[in-house]
């Protein structure tokens, strides 16, 4: 039987001493359905390089209720509000993958210079998959800030086997992380999985983020597939309407392979709508390609999907590296 190395802790309804998992929900891919993807794979072609018409040099600090927001690239945000610098699965290197020379690779360079970057107060980590957990990143800004990690659990351990210094704290879904007086990071399931090598499949947790403000939510939803739906009608009744919801709307091509891992632009709308928010981001696209759909349908048929709803293209927006969102309070 495998070992847990990473997190050992009490069975409970998503946690069975071993692995995590969602009830009716998880479900791994068997083997022959790998070798299926893998020897039957239609991958549309990539340019080598896709560069961003944006580039930001954000301003030191956002005082109040005003919201600042910029994506990196692929699933990194700089979120500025209420005097605090926060930065969501940070990948600066240029593969997303545990090699330096082979793995998906950055089509474009990130949208914010690593040495323009304000100085941070918290990072938060939403799970060990290789676009989201970059531990070179991790380290870089270990040295420079020293800010709170924030993950969930068995992530803590993965970043300290690499570098020590790694200020992470790992909680479960359901945990409150005061960042101050005034906000609050609160970790929300998202129907996913984990993994570093082939041995430690959801041995780790995984989560989406709720930053509550005086302002209302932030909701960041980092890789999710659609599930039952129940997860984003939850997040609303919980929290309210999110001032603010990023929602991944790439990587789910062939859906008969992603789909129980990524929602594809026409779920990602459904996403929008159930959790109730004002205005939504859409993020997961266009930087690394890691499956099959061309670099721009995502945007593309994101578009489509709001027209068929009689929903602003403006409210919900495919962003680009470097491009920012400006909210008022």
């Amino acid at each position: 039987m495998a070992r847990n190395t990473y997190y050992s802790g009490p069975p409970s309804d998503h946690f069975d001493g071993t692995r995590f998992f969602i009830r009716g929900v998880t479900r791994d891919k068997t083997r022959g359905e790998m070798l299926r993807w893998m020897t039957g794979r239609k991958r549309a072609p990539w340019p080598k390089h896709a560069p961003s018409p944006f580039h930001d040099h954000p301003p030191a600090r956002v005082e109040g209720s005003d919201l600042r927001v910029t994506l990196v690239g692929h699933a990194t945000f700089l979120i500025q509000t209420e005097g605090l610098n926060i930065l969501i699965d940070p990948v600066w290197s240029e593969r997303a993958s545990p090699l330096r020379w082979v793995g998906p690779k950055r089509v474009n360079p990130p949208g914010v210079a690593f040495e323009k970057l304000p100085r941070l107060d918290a990072v938060l980590v939403s799970h060990n998959h290789y676009d989201h957990m970059d531990m070179a990143t991790l380290s870089a800004l270990s040295r420079r800030d020293a800010p709170r990690v924030i993950t969930p659990l068995g992530n803590d351990v993965i970043m300290w086997r690499h570098d020590r210094s790694i200020d992470a704290q790992a909680h479960d879904w359901g945990a409150r992380a005061p960042l101050n007086g005034r906000v609050v990071v609160h970790l929300e399931p998202t129907y996913h999985w984990s993994a570093r090598g082939l041995g430690d499949r959801r041995m780790a947790l995984w989560c989406s983020f709720v930053i509550e403000t005086p302002a209302g939510a932030i909701y960041h939803i980092a890789d999710t597939a659609w599930g039952t739906g129940a997860i984003f009608s939850a997040v609303r009744e919980k929290y309210g309407p999110p001032r603010l919801a990023m929602i991944p709307i790439g990587a789910y091509e062939p859906r008969w392979f992603m789909g129980e891992q990524h929602i594809d632009p026409e779920e990602a709308v459904r996403v929008f709508q159930l959790c109730g928010a004002r205005r939504a981001i859409g993020h997961h696209w266009g930087t690394f390609q890691l499956t099959d759909e061309p670099i721009f349908e995502p945007e593309q048929r994101l578009h489509a999907a709001l027209d068929e709803a009689g929903i602003d293209r403006a409210i919900f927006h495919a962003m680009r590296p470097g491009e920012t969102m400006d909210l008022s309070a």
